[in-house]
């Protein structure tokens, strides 16, 4: 038996999905002891909270 989704969101990341789309959440690469943006691959040290280059910050 299938059960509905639990909000709006699972609707739109199902529909992304069924078309080949990353619906997970994003955090830090890694590069050696270093994190990385995912968006402009900029390198920062392990306690980063958020990219001082892009400010992009993990989901």
């Amino acid at each position: 038996m299938a059960s509905a989704p639990q909000s709006g969101d699972d609707v739109f990341d199902q529909f992304l999905a069924d078309r080949g789309h990353e619906t997970e959440p994003v955090g830090w690469d890694r590069s050696y002891n270093k994190l990385q943006c995912p968006d402009c691959m900029a390198l920062h040290d392990e306690a980063a909270d958020d990219c001082g280059v892009c400010g992009w910050a993990p989901n």
